[in-house]
């Protein structure tokens, strides 16, 4: 396989991409294969701004007259759970209001899981895609069936017995006469979408063998036996795919069948070279939710139904790997349970929270299970209350409502039921302490006080997690490997200096806007944002990173990041041989009520400007090197709502020749409290000392801290 040779099959036209000049091939790219031949790998677009285009092409499927109303938690228990009231009877509710939506699509047997095309980059793009469109579909909604019909094998949805529909459709996907066929993998084939959802199956039949595997005919059994095993019998990508391959031969070696356990073997003790330590596993080149919807949840579930039994080293390796989440992954959300908008496939969601429920599968002393839960729960709710989560009964490719810059060409409509991963956590025995500890806050109730600031740094991964108590927002800074380019991982997904609970990412637009991160006026003429990092330390509570621009390595920052009880201070050095115009944004506020309110201030001389959306306020305040701020409104570019406003300053960055220093304080408090002059500048001064490469920062209250670059 190459990136200049990607493989067509027979009767479908090669998908022809634009050659943008920022983007290298990666070997995992060059594999990413959708479906029936699609090829997605070597060139994407270098930002969610530069979409590639594709024919127009749509369904015909027609959304339901009826539509479903945001969730309700019915009857909340508030002595079990005093946050969200949710028990583990409301996680079966919630899954089952879920699947009802995917339900409302099937009126007979062989209805397909399939759903309306949402405009835009996702696929099918063509014909030839549609079956993998419908495997997607049916596998993922498979997550939150398969816990439900353990415990209610005759759940019945829009008038269709559950068990009977899956049963049938599993049928339906080896009869060459169906619109549903999939076929054999090729002989020759490489990997493909195919496998990831036959890697989900095999999930779901390990789940409930007794509801979807053992009431099959012996000829529906050798079909589907065949046709899942020529996939996981076969190349992968060099990440969590493998885990794909690992459960179809695991489950059908559990059924009695021959499979090719050498390459089982092989897969597994690949996938535990990719631990880096503190639960987070690196997925080739990044580290993002895959890391715990993948690795960790897969991993987990494998142990459990497998691997303990056959691997036991191997488990018992996985099992190492998965305690530390419970003293480091919490803190990656909000107070209430809110997660952070980061990394590729954000469409998954709450998907991300699954490692909390199984975290109950073997019970670990020191565990908090009643702050699992909250998390978990709330991140739920933080989307099925959301008006703007579901279109048409199914939830949008975005984060809330339908948000094009986040989606990724491999995505389909049926790809955001990833999420009901979530509820795999319902496999988990109903007298687990995950389910019967009563919700607390964890460390938000006591350790974590009002007016501090707390980091915890994860030397493994380089993340440094930031908790908030001021407004309970959690925050995460990250380094991508700037050796490393791959193709979903050079745009606001990744690139944002730093991701935070209480403000999801805004794309960048065309004329320099942009929200947490630079962008620079390039050769082309064009504002081209940072995405190339490399983590050079966190010592003092200071984040230092090495930036420079990807299509000139001559154009490079110091930056330093140090988070405060109410926002950051970005102290940032130039270390390139050339200068450039560039622009620096906080982070951008939507506009919920129509209006967002602006403000200007001068504190000591220094510019302030301020602004407020009724449920936070921002404020900017330049110390070094840059200009006034200014307010930046945009269209299209927020995840929340169509209309946002951000702060950004401007200034030229100076060759390394003229060491200069650009100090930004980023700040934000909940809307209604006031500021007063010595929360807006905290720093009376910074300056740079040329011996020993460092900025001296003179705090208000006198005191002196040295940022060494």
């Amino acid at each position: 396989m190459s990136c200049s040779n990607p493989p067509i099959l027979p009767g479908l036209a090669p998908v022809q991409l634009s050659q943008p000049p920022l983007r290298r091939c990666h070997p995992a790219g060059r594999q990413l294969l959708l479906g029936l031949g699609l090829w997605l790998g070597c060139t994407v677009a270098a930002s969610a701004q530069s979409a590639v285009p594709v024919p127009a092409f749509t369904t015909s499927v027609q959304a339901p007259a009826a539509k479903l109303p945001p969730f309700v938690v019915e009857q909340p228990n508030r002595q079990l759970s005093p946050f969200t009231g949710m028990t583990r009877q409301h996680w079966q509710d919630a899954a089952r209001y879920l699947l009802s939506g995917a339900f409302s699509y099937v009126h007979q047997l062989s209805d397909p899981m399939q759903f309306p095309k949402q405009p835009g980059k996702s696929y099918p793009r063509n014909e030839g895609q549609v079956p993998t469109e419908k495997l997607e579909g049916l596998c993922r909604t498979l997550f939150m069936a398969a816990p439900l019909l353990k415990e209610d094998p005759g759940l019945t949805l829009n008038g269709i017995k559950v068990g009977d529909y899956y049963r049938h459709q599993l049928a339906r996907l080896v009869d060459p006469q169906s619109d549903t066929y999939i076929p054999p993998r090729a002989p020759n084939g490489g990997p493909s979408q195919n496998l990831v959802e036959f890697g989900g199956l095999s999930v779901a039949l390990f789940a409930a063998p007794e509801i979807l595997w053992d009431p099959l005919p012996k000829a529906t059994k050798e079909a589907l036996a065949a046709t899942m095993l020529s996939y996981g019998d076969g190349p992968t990508v060099p990440q969590n795919w493998r885990y794909f391959n690992i459960f179809i031969l695991s489950f059908y070696k559990s059924r009695g069948y021959q499979v090719n356990e050498k390459l089982l073997e092989e897969y597994l003790q690949k996938q535990l070279t990719h631990y880096r330590g503190e639960g987070w596993y690196d997925d080739a080149p990044a580290f993002d939710y895959y890391s715990m919807w993948a690795f960790q949840m897969y991993g987990r579930l494998w142990s459990e139904y497998y691997g303990r039994t056959h691997y036991p080293q191997v488990a018992q390796q996985l099992t190492a790997n998965f305690a530390p989440l419970k003293d480091s992954y919490p803190y990656m959300f909000g107070r209430d349970g809110s997660m952070i908008m980061w990394g590729r496939s954000i469409t998954y969601r709450f998907g991300a929270v699954v490692p909390f429920p199984l975290m109950g599968l073997q019970p670990e002393a020191g565990t908090n299970f009643g702050w699992m839960r909250r998390i978990a729960s709330g991140a739920i709710l933080q989307f099925l209350q959301n008006p703007d989560f579901l279109q048409d009964n199914v939830p949008t490719l975005g984060f809330y409502g339908a948000f094009e810059p986040a989606i990724q060409a491999y995505s389909c409509r049926g790809s955001v039921y990833w999420m009901s991963k979530a509820f795999l956590g319902l496999l988990v025995p109903a007298d687990s302490p995950f389910w019967t500890a009563t919700e607390n806050e964890g460390p938000w109730g006591k350790e974590l006080a009002p007016g501090t600031v707390f980091n915890k740094f994860e030397p493994g991964p380089n993340i440094l997690v930031t908790d908030y108590p001021n407004v309970g927002a959690a925050e995460i800074r990250t380094a991508a490997n700037r050796s490393i380019t791959d193709p979903y991982r050079g745009n606001e997904n990744y690139n944002r200096l730093s991701y935070n609970s209480a403000f999801p990412w805004q794309a960048d637009g065309p004329n320099g806007e942009v929200a947490m991160n630079y962008v620079f006026r390039n050769k082309d003429h064009q504002w081209e944002p940072l995405r190339l990092f490399t983590f050079k330390k966190f010592e003092d509570g200071v984040y230092y990173r090495e930036a420079e621009l990807e299509s000139n390595k001559n154009i490079r920052l110091s930056l330093a990041d140090v988070p405060l009880p109410n926002g950051i201070l970005r102290v940032d050095k130039s270390s390139g041989s050339e200068g450039a115009p560039m622009r620096l944004g906080h982070y951008a506020l939507p506009n919920l009520t129509g209006t967002i309110r602006r403000q200007t201030r001068t504190v000591k001389g220094v510019p302030v400007q301020l602004i407020d959306n009724g449920i936070y306020q921002l404020a900017l305040v330049p110390l070094s090197g840059w200009a006034a701020p200014e307010v930046v409104d945009a269209t299209g570019l927020h995840p929340v709502k169509p209309r946002s406003t951000v702060l950004n300053v401007a200034g030229t960055l100076a060759p390394q020749t003229q060491p200069s220093i650009y100090a930004t304080l980023m700040l934000w408090k909940k809307s209604g409290q006031p500021w007063k002059d010595a929360e807006l500048l905290p720093v009376r001064k910074v300056a740079y000392s040329a011996p020993d490469n460092s900025a001296v920062l003179t705090w208000a209250n006198g005191k002196t801290q040295r940022l060494t670059f």
